[in-house]
């Protein structure tokens, strides 16, 4: 077997594999002996069938097999022996398939970039610390006896915060459009959760029929809408404001808190706070440590495997939504608005994977079950989530990932250098993590 391996665009390789006649002939050889034993012709005895009979009627599908046979036995040999990393599946063109010469084909494949981690000792990743001040203590409080609070009915127009119950109906040049109507939809006003004008068109109005226009968003998910005027026949039903809960027994028990008055509310909302912080200290830390070995590390992303990640973003969002690829249409979410974080996510990977093996770091069960021990202080029954975990293969496998990038952090915090940077605690819900 003869290999040539040429460069094309980026990662693509065209290989060019020749396969010797002797292994063409053996193979033809030994099907037409298979045949022999088991053919039926009309003249001649079972078994009896010259050997050229059967090739003429035979020969064509035997050949097909036969290279379909050397293709499939040789390239994983090519593959192996030129110590090649396909990131996809090869296009197989072939070249020459004359039984009389080498079978002669080529495959088109991308491969996996060779990657050599560097470590930058004059870049810094961003070490975050978080603030919070008594305002977002206050706030949060706030927010909880609303979240648990009662909605009644007002009787006066429809102000900032108030929860709405309407009736709606889209139009577009006069025809409706999927998703465009709903009854008894509940909205509370100042949420931004529909599109612009939409919530402002409904301040000031007292429960009665009217008619709105708004315009939808030119990045709006849906494309055919995008940057569309549509037309909405709303039915204002009723305008509630919230009436806030009460701190006591009741609030507490909602939400599972042991605690016996408001002093001891408090504390726990705070340590909540404090814990949902320390949490997030560590995801902005390590998001800012990757975006600058990836700044640093400059390599290209197999387009086969940014193609595979950008599919399973789809089809994540749309199951979000309720929606498969089968009854969403090309419109909705589409595939090029993931191509950018899908490239991010599979150049991250390729280099998490090559800096596991630069710092050799391997994950043992005793670091496994550690870290299940630690798991288990999160559950009333500790005892009990223990004894179920060790069932669960999947989540072991993904606590394993959990561990080897804590390892990974760890590693990288020896090598990299760091800078604080102080955020307040309210910039919280517009960082993205």
């Amino acid at each position: 077997m003869k290999v040539k391996i040429k460069k094309l665009k980026d990662l693509e390789r065209k290989i060019t594999i020749s396969v010797d006649v002797g292994n063409y002939d053996a193979k033809f050889d030994a099907k037409i002996k298979n045949i022999k034993t088991k053919a039926k012709i009309d003249g001649f005895r079972k078994g009896n069938v010259p050997d050229d009979v059967l090739e003429q009627r035979y020969g064509q599908s035997i050949h097909a097999e036969v290279v379909n046979e050397l293709i499939q036995e040789s390239y994983p040999k090519a593959i192996t022996e030129n110590e090649i990393r396909p990131a996809s599946s090869p296009k197989v063109t072939i070249d020459s398939e004359d039984p009389k010469k080498p079978l002669t084909y080529s495959a088109i494949i991308e491969i996996f970039p060779e990657i050599k981690p560097k470590f930058s000792r004059w870049s810094n990743y961003e070490e975050f610390a978080i603030d919070i001040e008594n305002s977002d203590i206050d706030k949060a409080v706030e927010d909880i006896l609303k979240r648990y609070g009662d909605w009644k009915d007002v009787k006066r127009e429809a102000q900032l915060d108030d929860q709405v119950v309407i009736d709606f109906l889209g139009k577009i040049d006069g025809e409706e459009f999927e998703g465009n109507s709903s009854k008894d939809f509940k909205l509370i006003l100042g949420s931004k959760s529909m599109i612009p004008g939409f919530e402002d068109s409904i301040l000031g109005k007292k429960p009665s029929k009217f008619t709105i226009n708004c315009k939808f968003p030119e990045d709006y998910f849906k494309k055919d809408l995008a940057n569309v005027d549509a037309e909405f026949e709303i039915d204002l039903k009723n305008v509630q404001e919230i009436t806030e809960a009460k701190i006591d027994k009741d609030l507490f028990e909602k939400l599972q808190m042991d605690v016996k008055d408001e002093s001891e509310f408090k504390e726990e909302i705070i340590k909540r706070m404090n814990n949902e912080v320390s949490v997030q200290e560590k995801e902005l830390t390590k998001e800012s440590m990757y975006e600058t070995l990836l700044k640093t590390n400059t390599f290209k992303a197999p387009i086969s495997t940014i193609n595979e990640q950008a599919d399973l973003m789809r089809k994540d969002a749309l199951m979000r939504i309720g929606h498969t690829e089968e009854n969403a249409g090309d419109d909705l979410f589409p595939i090029d608005t993931f191509t950018e974080k899908a490239e991010k996510r599979v150049r991250l990977d390729l280099l998490f994977a090559e800096m596991i093996k630069h710092f050799e770091i391997t994950v043992s069960k005793e670091d496994i079950d550690s870290f299940i021990e630690e798991e288990s202080k999160r559950y009333k029954d500790a005892e009990q989530y223990k004894k179920w975990i060790s069932g669960q293969p999947q989540q072991l496998e993904q606590f394993k990932m959990v561990v080897l990038e804590q390892q990974l952090v760890e590693k990288l915090e020896n090598v990299l250098k760091s800078k604080k940077k102080v955020i307040k605690f309210s910039e919280l819900a517009n960082k993205q993590v």
